[in-house]
């Protein structure tokens, strides 16, 4: 029996995916658990797996294609097995047809949708055609009035799709997330200590670990906004920011507070190789309910992040450094770390955020509490 393949959805509110690649060519045999294709959506560059075994076949939708959510790209068929007739008589969206997703774009940047020709399936208009259209409209002219020529622009500053697309889900989220941010300076010699236990971990994989043992505690930090209002998750999964060639994406760590941290660290690990090699899995980026971006191996004193909706908070880590402290009345060098938590004041108010916090700052004053059970 043949088998569909759809372009799937990884996300909360995606409508659309753009394909990046196909691993196997029409006629050619498929295995289940295979890497099929390569996608990409507004986190990163995913690899999907075949659903089936069977020989790829009826492939409409071609490299750099947007296309919508749920729709269907290809068979996989068994020898002798003709395509479904259905992938040939679908109906066309209608010639004015616009994704949500376009729409608000189109709303945001002040673009006419008159003036925008779509490129999706039928004509459909997409994120990508409303992003291209504003920035049509903001290109710098030259004195002449024409516009600048592709020759005078550094070639190194054109951003992949993947950095045009996290500047466009960074910009949403500034600007419609009602962020606060709370900030605690923390005596992190616990931490350090803790770190010369785990020879394979970082101090990422500790605070991953020591986070969602803390986020178990604190329902309303690992909830999420839906527009409607909030759900509470019933899994504690921590995504942590990983830096690829010119974007930012975040890769999961699920069921992070029942995980060892031997376990995250080799998560953690994982992740990082796919995101710098492409080669994400649906799972790696999907079903995050808090974040943390650690930039203190780049000697970062301090920053804020950005919250990646619809999670709550996201924790930003600067460099763990000796600084002079008062210890019982008395000045001592002490290694320590500053902490900036970014909250979306829809989920979680100020005193809830504080309190959440504060636990952050005793788990890291003190590992050993929680993990003590670990070798």
């Amino acid at each position: 029996m043949a088998v569909s393949i759809v372009m799937p959805a990884l996300e909360m509110a995606q409508d659309t995916g753009k394909l990046i690649s196909w691993r196997k060519n029409e006629g050619e045999r498929v295995t289940k658990g295979e890497a099929l294709l390569e996608i990409e959506t507004d986190k990163a560059v995913v690899e999907i797996e075949a659903p089936g075994d069977g020989i790829l076949a009826g492939v409409t939708a071609h490299e750099g294609a947007v296309i919508p959510v749920g729709q269907t790209i290809a068979w996989l068929v068994q020898p002798g097995e003709a395509v479904p007739v259905e992938t040939h008589c679908a109906s066309p969206p209608a010639s004015v047809s616009i994704s949500p997703k376009a729409r608000r774009l189109a709303k945001e940047h002040g673009v006419d949708l008159a003036t925008v020709r779509g490129s999706g399936p039928g004509g459909e208009i997409v994120a990508e055609d409303i992003l291209g259209a504003a920035q049509s409209a903001i290109r710098p002219s030259t004195s002449s009035g024409r516009p600048e020529p592709a020759e005078g622009r550094d070639p190194q500053s054109a951003m992949s799709s993947v950095g045009r697309l996290m500047a466009e889900r960074t910009t949403h989220s500034w600007t419609t997330v009602p962020h606060f941010f709370l900030t605690r300076e923390v005596d992190a010699s616990g931490l350090v200590a803790a770190r010369s236990r785990f020879a394979d971990a970082t101090i990422t994989d500790l605070l991953l670990a020591l986070v969602a043992r803390v986020l178990g505690k604190h329902p309303r930090m690992n909830a999420s906004w839906t527009g409607d209002g909030i759900r509470l998750n019933a899994d504690v999964n921590v995504a942590v920011a990983i830096a690829v060639t010119d974007a930012v994406v975040t890769g999961v760590v699920h069921h992070a507070d029942r995980a060892s941290v031997a376990g995250i660290a080799v998560q953690r690990t994982m992740l990082t190789e796919r995101a710098r090699a492409g080669k994400l899995q649906p799972a790696d980026i999907s079903g995050a309910t808090f974040t943390i971006s650690n930039l203190g191996m780049y000697r970062v004193d301090a920053f804020t992040a950005i919250i990646v909706p619809p999670q709550a908070g996201i924790l930003a880590v600067g460099a763990v450094v000796d600084r002079v402290v008062a210890v019982d009345g008395t000045p001592a060098v002490r290694p320590t770390m500053n902490l900036t938590l970014s909250c979306d004041h829809r989920v979680v108010d100020g005193a809830r955020a504080a309190r959440f916090l504060s636990d952050v700052v005793e788990v890291i004053r003190d590992p050993e509490r929680d993990l003590k059970s670990e070798v």
